[in-house]
């Protein structure tokens, strides 16, 4: 019925209709309904009470339905506001915190102009970042591995012929694609003979042996075109690419393109977005960080994120510059980086050229006279969210103290969630409630994304993909019981599993299931380059945020700003916020539609795509 008086009510007036005369008319209906309402009742017999009755319930119910139609009419028509506009193309690429200009201007220097500072007013504009001129829907998984558009990264080509011969080796660039050389095609000096002669470093018969060492998690700093990162997802290891905020031919946004876990961040003044002891590995390579820089803060900081047990491996002729005394006679002089590997009690277990590997000591209790000056750090940083870099040793106190060696595969045991503090049933409750919530959203999203898949601009008409879905954030991620709903059901997806700063600290635990996950401030933008998810989950987010008192339109610019074109948004909330969230989704041009979930409860899901828009 709704549906009809709209259609009506355009054919009369328009798509516009004008204000006075549609008030005129709502109003006069309404009035109607109110006095036919109000007449009083005429004798009835009692044979026919039953039947008149029926007659008022169903009137009375048309009559609820009517004044509601009514109130929505109005607030339609007289708060009707425009869809948001495009920005222009300067901000094709644009990654809010990250302005060298007003960081200079807020007087930071010491090359801190190039770190990360949302707390500097910045231009927020309301409007929708484009894509580029060339952009296209980025290729199905597993082809988006190896082949990209050239057009959907900031890549150009004389960038691309200036690099190094590495680079050449592993990347081609042909017409309007980018072609990464597949493992069969690699050499003596590809990435799977690297990471097998990491893997015979640390004492392990073949790379394949990672997960039985330990090593589940990696963090991959400076990762290049992400061949590395991509090789250990083969080897279900969960590499995260991180790399410096770039203006020009990004890391991140390559290898986000590709379908491969990647943040931006870096090592300068600030603490990485991780609670300690998060990292089986961490692996640089020609990352061109300084490590013995500023005291040793950086070195500091990767023993903060590497668990006991775990490596730090360095490729660069910096680091052969690093380690050069360290086959040198006893008693020689040691060189600033050698020293504070002692002092952190770190082992060297093996060089080979250019390569070289530490491992993190187990024992919790390392000698204090290693440590001189360099005390541990009080109280409990699991929460660090780009506070300064202290200068003190933590986690040696922390309850997660457990050497890589040790630590479980899989599902966590009794003693591992009481660590967390998370009732073992309360656990298993919320993977139940996963499973169930994962088959509900396939289905739901199956006919949508397979069956009637709209034709993009320019394109003939599509045939029904592959898999639509690889890059998922999980905006709210608790337990990570999403991603592991995802992983159980064998999807071929990986999820960056986000824990809001104020929330319970869970992200020690999502990290020890083995899985990918940052801390964030959803007050702030999110630290990725536009266009780099296909999907984003936010359960409870919105209520949460309206706790916090921060704005659910600048949230939403926010997803728009990182969801690729056609990508899609689940949001699972209350009936309110979820309505306020749609009525924003039509000013972003969103195809959005609440769904009921029938169980009784006020929950409400909001599923939204995002359209291709060129102008």
């Amino acid at each position: 019925m709704r549906s009809s008086w709209f259609h009506k009510l355009s054919l009369i007036f328009g798509p516009r209709p004008p204000r006075n005369w549609l008030l005129l008319c709502l109003v006069s209906v309404f009035l109607l309904i109110v006095l036919l309402g109000s007449s009083p009742p005429s004798a009835f017999d009692s044979a026919s009470v039953s039947v008149r009755s029926d007659i008022y319930t169903n009137y009375r119910r048309l009559k609820e339905q009517a004044a509601g139609d009514y109130l929505e009419l109005r607030n339609l028509v007289t708060n009707h506001v425009k869809d948001f506009d495009l920005c222009g193309k300067e901000r094709e690429n644009y990654v809010p915190c990250y302005n060298v200009s007003a960081n200079l201007l807020a007087g930071f220097q010491n090359e801190e102009e190039f770190d990360r500072h949302c707390e500097i007013p910045r231009d927020q504009q309301h409007c929708l970042v484009r894509p580029p001129k060339d952009y296209k829907i980025p290729l199905t998984w597993p082809t988006c591995k190896d082949v990209i558009w050239s057009g959907n990264v900031k890549l150009t080509k004389d960038q691309f012929l200036s690099s190094g011969s590495m680079t050449k080796r592993l990347m081609l660039l042909e017409e309007n694609q980018i072609s990464f050389l597949s493992e069969d095609g690699m050499m003596i000096d590809g990435v799977k003979d690297y990471a097998h002669q990491i893997a015979e470093m640390i004492g392990l018969g073949s790379d394949t042996e990672f997960l039985q060492a330990g090593v589940r998690n990696v963090l991959d700093i400076g990762c290049g075109f992400g061949s590395f990162s991509a090789h250990l997802l083969s080897l279900k290891l969960m590499a995260l690419c991180m790399a410096a905020y770039e203006p020009t031919g990004s890391q991140v946004q390559l290898a986000l393109e590709r379908g491969l876990p990647a943040i931006t961040g870096n090592f300068i003044s600030r603490q990485l977005p991780f609670p300690s002891l998060s990292y089986d590995m961490v692996h640089c390579t020609r990352c061109g960080i300084v490590w013995d820089d500023k005291e040793g803060l950086f070195l500091i900081e990767v023993d903060r994120v590497i668990r006991p047990g775990g490596y730090l491996v360095l490729t660069s002729p910096r680091s052969r510059q690093q380690g050069s005394s360290m086959d040198a006679k006893k008693g020689s002089m040691s060189t600033p980086f050698e020293e504070f590997t002692q002092k952190l009690c770190w082992n060297l277990l093996a060089q080979q050229e250019e390569t070289f590997i530490w491992q993190k000591t187990a024992d919790s209790q390392c000698s204090s006279s290693k440590r001189d000056n360099l005390p541990l750090c009080k109280g409990d940083d699991v929460q660090s969210y780009y506070q300064p870099l202290p200068h003190c040793v933590s986690g040696t106190a922390s309850k997660r103290w457990i050497p890589i060696q040790k630590s479980s595969f899989g599902s966590l045991s009794s003693t591992e969630l009481e660590v967390h503090g998370v009732n073992p049933e309360d656990f298993s409750e919320d993977m139940e409630f996963w499973r169930s919530a994962l088959r509900n959203y396939w289905s739901l999203l199956s006919p949508l994304i397979f069956s009637d898949h709209p034709k993009r601009p320019g394109d003939e008409d599509p045939l029904p993909p592959y898999n639509m879905v690889r890059n998922v954030m999980d905006m709210s991620a608790n337990y990570g019981g999403l991603n592991a709903a995802i992983m159980e059901a064998k999807k071929s997806v990986w999820v960056m599993n986000v824990v809001p700063i104020s929330e319970h600290k869970t992200l020690p635990l999502i990290l020890d299931r083995g899985f990918t996950g940052i801390l964030h401030d959803w007050c702030e933008p999110f630290p990725t380059y536009p266009r780099t998810y296909d999907m984003l989950h936010a359960n409870r987010l919105l209520s949460h945020l309206a706790s916090e008192g921060c704005s659910m339109i600048d949230l939403l610019f926010e997803m728009d700003r990182i969801l690729r074109p056609e990508g899609w948004i689940i949001i699972s909330d209350k009936v309110g916020p979820v309505e306020r969230a749609r009525m924003i989704a039509t000013q972003l041009r969103w195809e959005a539609r609440v769904i009921d979930l029938q169980n009784g409860s006020d929950q409400r899901l909001l599923v939204c795509q995002k359209p291709f828009l060129r102008k």
